[in-house]
């Protein structure tokens, strides 16, 4: 592998809040461990979701908790060529293809039955891409840092979108070739994105690029048991000082980092520099999920 390069990779469909923070916090502190580039990523390929403004308060949100990145702020919606490319290139290997059907003609099934694999099954109706999951070294097999061997069949989880109907890029296909072109060698993420690293190791195998290090953190969720995210309406992230101190803190415990209680108070610099010093991914808890009491994530 070459020198450490990790980065945080936000949606912009509204701000970060206390689940994104533990995202944000690992990736940053096991980079700067290594004395490694940790870059921010804005992943705004899906422009509905992303109201103006969001992503400029998540950089806000991130200096405010000390999270300074390194290099220029990158952006996936100028980036179409680029996915473009890989796509020509995956449906030359036979493992992309149109497909004109619609979950609503296949909610029966658990995961799409591959109906367009030998042709679009609607010719003149709109198209979405999908990657043929079936092909290629199955299972895909992966050390991950936290939970160990993984073995997973992407023809388990069905044929994924490449490019939506409406011409959007999908997640999978665009986050793999961000990697690659900016060097990533760690993926620090939650871990309901687990399941989402076989599809992603098999575009990079089919791809000709390299494989990261992954390391997934346990999913937060609230006191009700639901996911901490902009759509169960978990409270964004504060920027004054006096409420980002205790939740710093109180990140670095959920982290298991075991920080000393009077470090609560203290600057955020000096909390993140005892973390960089301190920090032992091998300390986290494999837990998939973590339920945190309702009160923990605001200050």
């Amino acid at each position: 592998m070459n020198a450490y390069r990790g980065r945080f990779a936000p949606t912009p469909s509204g701000p970060l809040h206390f689940g994104s923070l533990i995202a944000a916090l690992a990736s940053f502190l096991d980079a700067r461990r290594r004395n490694g580039h940790w870059g921010v990523r804005i992943e705004d390929i899906d422009p509905p979701r992303c109201p103006p403004g969001a992503a400029d308060t998540i950089l806000r949100q991130l200096e405010a908790f000390g999270l300074h990145w390194d290099g220029p702020v990158t952006r996936q919606h100028d980036r179409d060529a680029a996915y473009a490319t890989a796509l020509a290139r995956l449906e030359a290997l036979g493992l992309a293809y149109p497909c004109s059907c619609s979950r609503r003609q296949w909610r029966a099934y658990p995961i799409y039955p591959g109906w367009c694999r030998g042709g679009v099954s609607e010719p003149g109706k709109p198209v979405a891409w999908r990657l043929r999951s079936d092909l290629g070294r199955r299972p895909v097999t992966w050390q991950d840092r936290l939970f160990g061997r993984q073995s997973l069949d992407p023809a388990a989880l069905g044929d994924v979108v490449l490019k939506r109907k409406d011409g959007l890029w999908a997640y999978q296909l665009a986050v793999v070739v961000d990697d690659a072109e900016q060097g990533i060698t760690d993926v620090v993420r939650g871990a309901d994105l687990l399941d989402n690293t076989p599809w992603q190791r098999q575009l990079q195998a089919a791809l000709g690029l390299p494989t990261p290090r992954y390391l997934h953190l346990p999913l937060i969720l609230g006191g009700d048991g639901q996911k901490l995210s902009k759509q169960n309406m978990a409270p964004a992230l504060p920027e004054a000082d006096a409420a980002v101190r205790p939740l710093l803190h109180r990140a670095l415990d959920v982290l298991d980092q075991a920080p000393p209680a009077e470090l609560a108070i203290a600057p955020v610099a000096e909390q993140l520099d005892w973390a960089i010093a301190r920090w032992e991914p091998e300390c986290l808890r494999a837990e998939f999920e973590r339920t945190l009491p309702d009160d923990a994530a605001t200050p």
